[in-house]
């Protein structure tokens, strides 16, 4: 009598599979492309679990050791491109005990995102001391101020700098609020309804500097309502970048003549006659044009 042998399998989730996967299908269900940058993410999100898996005795303190020194070599190939990805792996993702793609995936986003959000306020913030410190040096500059591109008043360039200071401020302000909301840690929440390993997920939030856990494990794993927050913060963080390019644009104009920026921060692709600055800071606007949905013009 002969035994049906299953074919082994490279996934982890082959289970009653008996076929291969179909290179187009890995192909066109692989978002390897996009989320290998995460990877960072994966792994701390991944070492802190080895660690709360060891805490829990799952896992001995030697077992736990060497999934970490596995986890840390392949951060470091994978930081020095030498990590060879195929479409066989599907996603940066890999689960395993106590642990579901779906907490996991979870995890990732919000560290992503949290440490984006950190280094966009340090970027705020250095922008902000750069303008203060330009309208000190120039305090005493007079420009007129537009309305519908007509003169209308006199105002200080200063004043003029600091209104984007304010800007900025706003924006920092609507990111910490997301801030808030991202800095949630969901794993333990399993696929949907948690799991059954006593993890102690307090402990899991503390290695990986979350201040709280969620509550719920199936909002936890559906949750992405923090990105929505950020992405419109984000927008209008664009809003106000797209209107100092502009100004800039008219600034540097023939026409307006008020600025002059160094060649280094300027190109000649915008092609404008007899010279000018305009590439960079056109560039500038386009991105927050493609980034919002209604124009915003120029203050001026």
């Amino acid at each position: 009598m002969s035994v049906k042998r299953k074919p082994a399998q490279s996934k982890l989730w082959a289970g009653r599979f008996r076929g291969k996967t179909d290179p187009q299908v890995e192909t066109f269900t692989s978002s390897l492309a996009i989320d290998r940058r995460l990877y960072r993410h994966d792994i701390a999100g991944s070492i802190a679990h080895c660690r709360t898996l060891e805490r829990t005795g799952v896992l001995t303190r030697r077992e736990a050791d060497k999934l970490v020194a596995g986890l840390k070599q392949v951060e470091k190939e994978i930081a020095g491109g030498r990590f060879r990805f195929t479409p066989a792996h599907e996603d940066i993702h890999m689960a395993h005990t106590g642990r579901s793609r779906n907490d996991q995936v979870a995890l990732d986003l919000r560290l992503y995102l949290r440490d984006a959000v950190n280094d966009l306020l340090a970027g705020l913030r250095r922008f902000q001391e750069s303008l203060v410190a330009l309208a000190r040096r120039e305090l005493s500059v007079v420009m007129p101020g537009y309305t519908h591109l007509q003169r209308a008043q006199p105002v200080l360039f200063a004043h003029h700098l600091l209104a984007y200071v304010e800007m900025a401020e706003r924006d920092k302000g609507r990111l910490r609020d997301a801030l808030r909301r991202i800095n949630v840690m969901p794993l333990g929440s399993g696929a949907l309804a948690g799991t059954n390993f006593p993890l102690d997920r307090e402990y899991t939030a503390r290695l990986l500097g979350f201040p709280v856990v969620s509550q719920n494990s199936l909002d936890a794993v559906s949750d992405r309502d923090f990105v929505v927050e950020t992405l419109a913060a984000l927008a209008l963080v664009m809003a106000h970048a797209s209107r100092f390019a502009e100004e800039l644009v008219l600034w540097s104009s023939q026409e307006f003549g008020f600025v002059e920026l160094p060649d280094a921060r300027a190109d000649r692709r915008a092609h404008p006659p007899r010279g000018g600055q305009t590439g960079r800071r056109a560039q500038a606007g386009g991105e927050g044009d493609r980034r919002r949905a209604v124009p915003v013009h120029s203050g001026a």
